[in-house]
């Protein structure tokens, strides 16, 4: 049979951000049951007391996102080191048949040097070339008929290192990119493999992005 507390339940499931912010106390319980208030009415062919509604959300546990949260700031206090690298470019190309072509000679040049930061990403539509600017005049005259669709200079990355159990618990990349959205920073690329995670600011960007990932591993 339903009942005020399931619908009320149901209707904030659907919603993770919504069930989030509850956890994080940042919600106006009485604002959300004047909300969803006409659908639990609907729901139940009657109509609904706002406060019953109001005591049905103040006896939700805080169940599933409560006790994710807790998993990644575990996480998040476990990363490894953070490497920064300044001074890089990013081009993005039209993927095309040339291109493809090229990319065995583009990890070629990419290897012959030492201690620069690249990475390729091959799209569907298209592929993105990061590098240090050191290398960057080589990489752009090796590639200099292929279709450039962006070229974004004065870059800097921070790579940063997960534990292995990263890949089992889901909303770790959330909970960071959060973190940095909030801070008023826009990530340029990400990058990642198994156990890395890689974010491409600007710049003049990278000091306080270092400084956000730093309090989120320390639990400030």
């Amino acid at each position: 049979m339903l009942s005020i507390g399931k619908i009320t339940e149901e209707i904030i499931g659907r919603s993770p951000f919504l069930r989030e912010a509850m956890t994080d106390d940042l919600i106006n319980i009485s604002s959300l049951a004047r909300k969803i208030k006409p659908e639990i009415e609907e729901a139940l062919g009657k109509e609904v007391k706002e406060g019953a509604i109001v005591m049905a959300i103040k006896r939700m546990s805080p169940g599933l996102y409560h006790r994710l949260n807790i998993k990644i700031t575990n996480i998040i206090g476990e990363l490894g080191d953070f490497l920064v690298r300044s001074n890089l470019e990013d081009f993005t190309f039209e993927n095309t048949e040339s291109l493809r072509l090229k990319q065995a000679d583009l990890v070629q040049l990419v290897n012959s040097e030492s201690d620069i930061f690249y990475t390729i990403c091959r799209g569907v539509t298209e592929t993105t070339v990061i590098c240090s600017q050191s290398v960057s005049p080589r990489v752009e005259n090796l590639l200099i008929n292929e279709r450039l669709k962006s070229h974004t200079r004065d870059l800097a990355s921070i790579t940063v290192k997960l534990p292995a159990v990263n890949s089992e618990v889901y909303g770790i990349y959330y909970y960071i990119l959060k973190h940095l959205a909030w801070e008023g920073l826009n990530i340029v690329e990400i990058v990642s493999t198994a156990n890395e995670f890689t974010i491409i600011v600007k710049q003049d960007h990278v000091d306080k992005a270092f400084k956000v990932l730093m309090q989120l591993k320390r639990g400030k």
